[in-house]
């Protein structure tokens, strides 16, 4: 397991998400997309985990309502998967969550995505839907997961 640095870092550092996405994901995408689904959201969450220095990952998420943190998108650079980034990506992404007294992490995964699918179970999420994604002309599985607020 590689143990990865994970901070929280502002939309300034979105570029650096922009050049992630276009190695991990088809079709890439520009800022100005990350900067549209941002845009007026309350508290919005930029991630950024790297190893030996170098960005290895991300994610991005903001606020769906006022008790539901949204973790929108994860992205693990090919060369760094299996080796437990994304988990640590979700579990600093929950544990800002948490601090900021959402009461559920949501989160939606594309039913041929089975890694992310076994992850999200794993990590205690439970299936609470199932929606069509117009774009990619598939279904996404929505998960849910309650977290433990500390008062």
């Amino acid at each position: 397991m590689a143990e990865a640095k994970i901070d929280i870092v502002g939309q300034n550092e979105l570029p650096t998400v922009v050049r992630l996405y276009k190695d991990v994901f088809t079709p890439a995408r520009d800022e100005a997309f990350f900067q549209r689904r941002l845009l007026g959201r309350h508290n919005p969450l930029v991630l950024l985990a790297f190893v030996d220095e170098q960005p290895v990952g991300f994610m991005v998420g903001l606020e769906l309502k006022p008790n539901v943190f949204f973790e929108w998108l994860y992205g693990v650079l090919p060369t760094h998967r299996r080796a437990g980034i994304a988990s640590q990506l979700m579990d600093a992404a929950n544990a800002w969550a948490n601090d900021h007294h959402y009461e559920y992490s949501r989160m939606e995964c594309h039913t041929r995505n089975r890694p992310m699918l076994h992850m999200a179970i794993a990590r205690g999420y439970d299936i609470i839907g199932i929606r069509w994604d117009n774009d990619r002309q598939s279904n996404l599985v929505i998960f849910e997961k309650e977290l433990t607020i500390v008062a």
